[in-house]
């Protein structure tokens, strides 16, 4: 499964994500259960590259095997609100169609 956490401040502005796991570790394999997984890291590894390119804010990311880590350092511009909350939009979409074994999504207050 993968495990979704969005950090989001008491204005409700999202600060950061991080996602731990495949959803191919699910107990019983099921078809499409690679694709969930693909579909949820083009939204991350797209939205940390947009950032990165149409933006000027500061963030620290990590990536490593089954782990991706993302969080803004500073201020969030409004392109990164925007591509923030589009990262947030598609991830909630595939839960809401594929839901667990695959994938879960928390909100955690920073």
């Amino acid at each position: 499964m993968i495990s979704v956490t969005i950090f989001v401040d008491s204005e409700h502005n999202y600060q950061g994500v991080e996602l731990l796991g495949h959803a191919g570790f699910a107990d019983d394999y099921q078809e499409g259960q690679e694709l969930v997984c693909a579909a949820v890291s083009a939204l991350v590894l797209n939205m940390a590259n947009s950032v990165e390119q149409f933006t000027n804010d500061l963030f620290e990311a990590e990536e490593e095997a089954g782990v991706f880590s993302f969080h803004f350092s500073s201020g969030i511009s409004s392109e990164s609100r925007l591509l923030m909350n589009s990262l947030i939009f598609g991830l909630q979409n595939i839960e809401e169609d594929y839901g667990e074994p695959y994938i879960k999504i928390r909100f955690k207050e920073v």
